[in-house]
């Protein structure tokens, strides 16, 4: 059975504020967690904020915005800090002592199957619960990506929080 969960919260950074907060719980509770979870930093003389992950699970911190000036809009996603990350987290997921993905955001990289997406399938080839952020935008090519075997959590603390737990109790640990 594929222990595969995704959020999706309403709101300019809500999702990422999530997964950051259920990080901490789940560290709080002992958890090793593989990943990545994203701060959004505002400037007063940007548009745009500039957007960090946080490597889990005792990685750095990447930006991985590019800055393209005090109007820039548009896609301004740094793909060599998003390899690196996705590497690292990568590199995470093989350690036999891992016991869960959390993935900030299944998004338009994703969706073409790049990104983060192979490391969702490793881990979860690893049997490694996992648990992924998913906008409105790329919700169908989750689903499509899925085979329609993820879950969705309500964005609740505590029920994530449960889940979660939940998931990494039913993983065994490797020999």
């Amino acid at each position: 059975m594929m222990q595969l969960g995704y959020v999706t919260c309403h709101g300019k950074g809500k999702t990422d504020q999530f997964l950051a907060q259920i990080a901490k719980r789940l560290e709080a509770e002992g958890l090793l967690i593989a990943g990545t979870v994203q701060f959004n930093i505002e400037r007063e003389d940007r548009i745009l904020c500039d957007m960090d992950l946080r490597l889990l699970p005792d990685g750095p911190i990447v930006r991985i915005s590019l800055d393209r000036g005090p109007q820039a809009r548009g896609c301004r996603l740094d793909a060599g800090a998003l390899e690196q990350s996705v590497l690292w987290a990568s590199q995470a997921v093989q350690r036999s002592d891992m016991q869960m993905l959390i993935i900030n955001k299944f998004g338009k990289r994703e969706a073409e199957s790049k990104g983060f997406a192979p490391v969702i399938a490793q881990a979860l080839e690893r049997g490694l619960p996992v648990l992924v952020g998913v906008n409105t935008l790329n919700l169908q090519a989750f689903l499509d990506f899925t085979e329609g075997l993820a879950v969705a959590l309500t964005p609740d603390i505590e029920e994530v929080v449960e889940w979660c737990l939940s998931q990494t109790a039913r993983k065994s640990p490797e020999e």
